[in-house]
């Protein structure tokens, strides 16, 4: 292999090069070799993106830490850059340990869990990398749907455990040409919606304003949303705001036919009130990718035959995170060469 090339394969696939510079440390424009900016990485990716990431800067990797306040009181005054992932965002502690904090680079869409206020007060850069993953998250969705509705986990089972030779397969719910309510217009509510219209259904959606380049119905309470709709897709950001916004009066008005899917954030469902509707058969499903206190979630949904459980893989694709290591690479790369952040939030 020549100098300057790294190279992996995946399993089925053939190997993939990319070409790295000549140099371990960039060179200034004159020639110099020029000191690599200080990165504190909170938690581990990809390889694919670990070797890109330790060519451009030099990483102190805090979940490596045994004394993670120790090592943050010895590193924190170098560091001028974050590289989280959502799940773990970055905490005003975490913030206040390095005073020479320039910018967060988030490889997820979600930014809850970066405390933006301590970010506003410091002049601290943050971006994340929206509408990469917006794609997969949005096949999920509608994967979860239809899964919930045609109930085919529990279907695949009956054909894999010999139960179909004992007798066909219990009557379902038809799927498409229902009332679809989407709750949350952003990249991902929108990317459901269309997806949504190649199944024939009326769809409404609720955000803060209508949005007039929507073709859908607009409905601004959540609740009245839930009390149009046959299934509500739950698509919102998690703010302040939205924490709860699926409580016991939106679940009571989804009633006990409907289903409620959410492929956005934990916070933005009252898990105890969810659970309480599908053990009470007051709402006929749910469909999660997302629960609080992932990965350890609430046992009481492991025995629920009408609950759907994903483990929080919505971009899990080759494709989508390669894509967005890229794009948290290519924000922090920006912001050290003094441009803008591609895809910044604040």
């Amino acid at each position: 292999m020549s100098p300057g090339y790294f190279c992996w394969t995946l399993a089925a696939s053939p190997a993939l090069c990319y070409r790295y510079h000549e140099l371990s440390t960039p060179l200034s424009k004159h020639g110099e070799q020029m000191s690599k900016p200080d990165l504190l990485q909170m938690g581990a990716l990809p390889e694919w993106d670990e070797g890109p990431l330790a060519q451009s800067f030099t990483l102190h990797r805090l979940y490596e830490a045994a004394d993670k306040a120790a090592f943050l009181a010895e590193i924190g005054p170098r560091i001028r850059g974050i590289a989280t992932r959502g799940d773990l965002g970055a905490g005003a502690d975490i913030i206040a340990a390095c005073p020479a904090l320039e910018v967060i680079s988030i490889y997820g869409v979600g930014f809850d869990a970066v405390n933006l206020d301590a970010c506003h007060a410091r002049g601290v850069k943050v971006a994340n990398t929206p509408d990469v993953l917006t794609d997969d998250c949005a096949d999920l969705a509608l994967g979860m749907w239809l899964a919930l509705s045609r109930g085919i986990v529990a279907a695949e089972h009956h054909a894999r455990s010999g139960n179909w030779a004992k007798g066909g397969f219990p009557l379902t719910h038809k799927a498409s040409g229902k009332r679809a309510g989407i709750l949350g217009a952003g990249r991902i509510g929108q990317a459901v919606g269309r997806r949504l219209a190649g199944f024939d259904m009326e769809i409404a959606y609720s955000a803060r304003t209508a949005r007039a380049e929507l073709p859908w119905r607009f409905i601004a309470d959540a609740r009245e949303l839930a009390e149009w709709a046959d299934v509500l897709f739950v698509t919102l950001a998690a703010t302040a705001e939205t924490r709860h916004i699926v409580n016991a009066q939106v679940l009571e008005a989804l009633g006990r036919d409907g289903l409620l899917i959410n492929i956005s954030r934990a916070q933005n469902i009252d898990e105890d009130a969810l659970i309480a509707a599908l053990e009470a058969g007051s709402l006929r499903g749910a469909a999660l990718d997302v629960f609080e206190g992932e990965p350890q979630l609430d046992p009481r949904f492991t025995t629920l035959s009408n609950a759907l459980l994903q483990p929080h893989h919505a971009s899990g694709t080759f494709e989508t995170r390669r894509a967005m290591g890229q794009l948290m690479r290519d924000n922090l790369t920006a912001h050290f060469a003094g441009k803008p952040l591609l895809t910044p939030v604040i």
